[in-house]
């Protein structure tokens, strides 16, 4: 289990709660019944990431517009960084991709999980056909 501030769990559980368009589909369309569990808003070290796969050390992050301006891009590197620091891998993925290519975004998300897991690990993807 990873370190966490306390502090920010009431503000995981309202962000739970009220999840934007693209992470409610990520979430309901792919990863809530994805074969290796994820948990969504979930507090690590300092930060609430968007999504976070233990098993595969994977954390996924949507970026909607605001993450594209110079100060909010520079924080969101040093976020990257540090939940790198960690031993984490973390997948940005912008919410147009969530709109144009949901099924090549599960795609990526699939391999990044295969890739960080054991060769052993035998995993079927759930199919995101028909999600677009």
């Amino acid at each position: 289990m990873k370190e966490y501030n306390k502090a920010n769990i009431p503000l995981a559980k309202i962000l739970r709660n009220n999840m934007t368009p693209w992470e409610r589909k990520l979430w309901y369309e792919f990863l809530r019944n994805y074969p290796i569990r994820f948990q969504r808003q979930k507090a690590i070290g300092n930060y609430i990431t968007d999504f976070y796969c233990a098993k595969a050390r994977l954390v996924i992050e949507l970026d909607g517009g605001g993450h594209y301006t110079s100060e909010q891009a520079e924080k969101d590197k040093i976020r990257t960084k540090d939940l790198e620091n960690m031993n984490l891998t973390v997948l940005r993925i912008c919410n147009l991709d969530i709109d144009r290519n949901f099924s090549g975004v599960c795609e990526y998300i699939d391999l990044a999980v295969k890739k960080s897991l054991p060769q052993s690990a035998s995993l079927t993807a759930p199919s995101s056909e028909g999600a677009d």
